[in-house]
């Protein structure tokens, strides 16, 4: 019952918050990259107090993620690390589903902040946008976040990763960092999310250059670290 109470006060205060941050963000838009980036940072912020504050989620880190130019390849479970990735690095260009980034005012915020939208049913059309505007974030000194399995999986499940994750990692040549977790266990689907304690591991940088079966299968079992 209390997290089923707690759900619901997370969703009064996220939701509506979630909506001045982004009107926010629209207002100094015009001002400069900067401000639009400081904004979206503290809305992943807000998201994170209210996880830990009102969700009662505890979160744990094994391993610090490494400045510079990296690839993160991160496992998806639900939308915190969805939001909370915005913390993984400075000012992360994200790999999303292009749904995402035509939600009206939303949508916007994201492509005005620097996301990378695919669709997934574009084929080898989507790979070549992918590449061209992760090329664009990496000559900004932008790092690059991808959920290497291409949408949340139940907590347990171990899928084969993407064709486009080998893709960007050929093309950018940039290390990874892999990122496993286990938020899956408290936070699904479902409207509830359970009180407790999740737990990130930072796995060991993986170089660039590597065969794609060698860098997939690597990346495959860090990121499967904590996934039982």
């Amino acid at each position: 019952m209390m997290d089923a109470l707690r759900s619901a006060l997370f969703a009064l205060l996220f939701y509506p918050g979630t909506l001045l941050y982004v009107l926010t963000v629209i207002a100094v838009s015009p001002i400069g990259d900067a401000p639009v980036q400081r904004v979206v940072h503290a809305w992943s912020s807000f998201h994170n107090w209210l996880v830990r504050n009102i969700l009662k989620i505890r979160i744990e880190w094994d391993g610090e993620i490494p400045e510079g130019a990296y690839l993160i390849a991160v496992k998806h479970q639900s939308m915190m690390e969805a939001v909370d990735t915005l913390h993984f690095a400075r000012t992360p260009v994200v790999v999303m589903k292009r749904e995402l980034t035509v939600i009206p005012l939303f949508g916007w915020v994201t492509r005005r902040y620097g996301v990378i939208g695919v669709d997934r049913d574009a084929g080898a059309a989507a790979l070549r946008t992918m590449m061209t505007e992760a090329r664009a974030a990496v000559a900004k000194g932008r790092p690059i976040i991808i959920f290497p399995e291409g949408t949340r999986v139940p907590y347990g499940d171990r899928p084969e990763l993407r064709p486009g994750f080998a893709g960007l990692y050929r093309a950018l040549g940039l290390p990874v960092v892999p990122v496993s977790h286990d938020v899956g266990r408290l936070w699904n689907r479902g409207f509830v999310k359970r009180s407790g304690t999740v737990h990130f591991k930072v796995g060991e940088v993986i170089p660039a250059g590597l065969k794609r079966p060698e860098v997939e299968a690597r990346v495959h079992a860090a990121i499967n670290a904590l996934t039982p």
